[in-house]
């Protein structure tokens, strides 16, 4: 069985849906504004990409978890 996906990373398949680029392709872009806070990247991701509010925070949200950013 399958177990089902939970908190920001559940928004996933309809950003890929949305925007055409697989989750990778959001995350490497944030690599460029790596050391900005989390708002500063997630306004980066809605000015360059007119990614929503919601999407491009939960981007943020599982980009700086997994690389340890608070």
């Amino acid at each position: 069985m399958t177990e089902k996906v939970k908190g920001p990373a559940s928004y996933f398949p309809s950003i890929e849906k949305k925007y055409g680029q697989p989750i990778d392709h959001w995350m490497n872009q944030l690599a460029a504004v790596h050391d900005k806070k989390h708002m500063e990247q997630v306004k980066f991701l809605q000015d360059n990409f007119e990614m929503g509010q919601g999407h491009a925070n939960a981007i943020v949200h599982v980009y700086r978890s997994q690389n340890g950013l608070k």
